[in-house]
């Protein structure tokens, strides 16, 4: 799998992390009616950098489903989707020379989704994404010396899981949603009947007979 090269390229690259805040208290995000199925995560053929923790393939399975259970799991649409994710491939950093040198944590994983009641996969190819921790101070002197494996990991599955959605949000018409296109044309056109219906209210105003007031006896 042609991934390690590439990844450890981009290990030093802190200002290409995730962001940092955790949105799984708020409401989700629409994804229509998007409801989870089956939650298919594979990490059997997961490559390790060669400066990285060690972490097994199984981890990182438990690890990403529970991430991918957490985000998607909130949703309670009518129509099933299943998502399938492959973990390709991975650098947990350990510890290092702070600020100089410190090593970056970064995950590659591969995403699929399939709509179950047609059997049918709605991407043509498999989403790769490059995944990185979250740039807060903690990253600049290197998780490594202040997180374990275990919170890489979580922090690494919560950041994909997100890029995941973050994925399927921009291919709404998956979801029966409208594309960006159309709901700004939507809101264009019901900004516009608003205004007139205004514009109009205003001219039968003009137009009423004044109210006489009546003397009171």
């Amino acid at each position: 799998m042609p991934v390690l090269r590439p990844l450890a390229l981009v290990l030093g690259l802190a200002t290409l992390a995730a962001c940092a805040k955790n949105d799984l208290a708020e409401p989700p995000v629409d994804l229509g009616d998007f409801v989870m199925g089956h939650n298919i995560v594979v990490s059997d053929k997961v490559q390790k950098v060669p400066i990285s923790r060690a972490a097994t393939p199984e981890e990182w399975k438990v690890a990403m489903t529970k991430a991918v259970d957490d985000r998607f799991g909130r949703y309670e649409g009518s129509r099933i989707y299943n998502i399938g994710i492959s973990v390709d491939a991975y650098a947990l950093a350990p510890p290092g020379i702070p600020v100089v040198a410190a090593p970056k944590s970064v995950l590659v994983v591969t995403a699929n989704i399939w709509d179950d009641a047609k059997q049918k996969k709605l991407n043509a190819e498999g989403k790769q994404l490059t995944i990185f921790e979250s740039f807060d101070g903690d990253n600049v002197i290197g998780t490594g010396l202040t997180k374990t494996r275990e919170q890489q990991m979580a922090a690494l599955s919560y950041n994909a899981a997100k890029a995941v959605e973050g994925w399927l949000l921009e291919n709404p018409t998956w979801f029966g949603l409208p594309t960006k296109e159309e709901a700004a044309a939507t809101a264009k056109a019901a900004k516009a009947d608003a205004k007139a219906a205004e514009k109009a209210e205003a001219e039968a105003a003009k137009l009423a007979p004044p109210v006489t007031a009546v003397p009171a006896k």
